[in-house]
Formats: structure tokens, C-alpha cells, sequence
């Protein structure tokens, strides 16, 4: 794995809703869309969507029902819809295979730059929230943006970030259904993605300052923003 690679790192494994279907082509490879139920602590699902080439496909066998693991990176394009243009976010697989262990997993690693100001808020129930937009550098001068989400004291340490600064994220991808009213009045369901925060690190010279204290003589690679 490449220093690129390691800076987005994703592991998801939970029951198969849906056989991988045809999604697009690029350079004569042929990629395959599928979706995964991974269900949280509180037993709450997040139902992911996952892109795989046909080359990681391999002869795996599909069975929708079935436990299976995908290890990759998160990624995002955007996806026009009528007029606008909307962030669409998926696990992009470098490997699908059966897992090891029985329960669920859903482990998210980025490194990125904080490329919006933070939104902090307060819900009606004294519920402390911040969001973050991160760009998370990719290969082929590409850039990934990920909604990230932050509650509580993690709230409170990121709502101090300043666009720029230069984060590393452990959390969970996180599904949220809501509801979206169209022009002609009518309603539909739609679903957001976005990465819950575990835990948020701040580089600031020799140091990480985190939502759990500060680690001195933090190494961390060099990114080109």
C-alpha cells in the first residue's frame, strides 16, 4: 500500500442486500455497484454502497443474504441530477472476501484538509454537532470530499478548526435517511453518508492536538495539498 493509499482507509463487513450490478467503465474495466447492511452497537444499520471492479470481483461468489467483508478506500464524484450536481460517496473495494469474525464492522482511517468552515450546532435536545468538509488527497491529483460529522466534546474541539489545517479522522461511515421535498411539492425518501467521528486529530507542527489530549513528537507524513 502506497503512502496515498494508507491516508484513506476503509474496512466494512456486514450482510450482502443486493448482487453487484453494472455501474460504469473506465480505461476497458468494467466496475459493479452492490450494497452492505452494517449494523451499529445499537443494532441500527447503516446500509453502505460499495464499487468493485470486475478485476477484485474476481470469481468471488455473491450470495445476497451472505456476510462479506470489503477493505478500500471512501470515496466521492459527483453525480448530476437534473440540473444540479450532487456529492455522491461510496467504499471503493480493493478486496472482498468472507470475514474472519461474526459481528459487523465498519472502521474508517482518513488524513485530509479541513476545506470549509465548520458548521457547529446545537439540536433541540442540548446535543452538540459539528460538521466538516475534508479533502483527502487521492492519486492522479485527485481529491476525495468527505461529509464528516462530530458530537459532543469532539463538537467542541473541531468547531475551533480553521480551514487548511490538516486532520486525521477515525470514525465510522454513517447512512441517514431524510426526507426531500421536490419542486412539484411532492416528497421522497433519499439517503445521506456521511463519516461519524470516533475521534479527530489536529497536526499543529510537532504535535497532534485530539479530542483525547495532545501526542508530542507526532510523525506524520507529508501530503501536497
Amino acid at each position: 500500500m502506497n503512502e496515498i493509499q494508507k491516508n484513506n482507509t476503509v474496512t466494512v463487513s456486514g450482510k450482502l442486500l443486493s448482487l453487484p450490478c453494472y455501474s460504469h467503465e473506465i480505461f476497458g474495466e468494467k466496475f459493479y455497484e452492490c450494497y452492505i447492511e452494517c449494523l451499529r452497537l445499537s443494532n441500527i444499520p447503516d446500509i453502505i454502497p460499495i464499487t468493485i471492479s470486475e478485476q477484485v470481483m474476481g470469481t468471488y461468489n455473491f450470495v445476497v443474504g451472505d456476510k462479506v467483508e470489503f477493505v478500500g478506500q471512501y470515496r466521492s464524484y459527483n453525480k448530476l441530477e437534473g440540473e444540479h450536481s450532487k456529492l455522491m460517496l461510496t467504499v471503493f473495494a480493493y478486496s472482498v472476501h468472507y470475514p474472519l469474525q461474526d459481528t459487523d464492522r465498519n472502521e474508517i482511517t482518513l488524513e485530509g484538509f479541513l476545506c470549509k468552515s465548520p458548521v457547529f450546532r446545537t439540536t433541540p435536545f442540548k446535543r452538540e454537532i459539528c460538521d466538516l468538509l475534508v479533502a483527502v488527497n487521492r492519486g492522479y491529483n485527485k481529491s476525495d470530499y468527505i461529509p464528516c460529522i462530530a458530537w459532543g466534546k469532539n463538537a467542541r474541539v473541531a468547531k475551533d478548526f480553521n480551514v487548511g489545517d490538516r486532520l486525521q479522522i477515525i470514525g465510522r461511515i454513517q447512512s441517514r435517511a431524510y426526507i426531500k421535498k421536490l419542486d412539484d411539492g411532492t416528497t421522497m425518501t433519499k439517503t445521506a453518508y456521511e463519516l461519524s467521528i470516533i475521534q479527530v486529530s489536529l497536526y499543529n507542527g510537532n504535535s497532534i492536538e485530539t479530542s483525547l489530549g495532545t501526542i508530542d513528537n507526532y510523525y506524520s507524513k507529508t501530503i501536497k495539498c
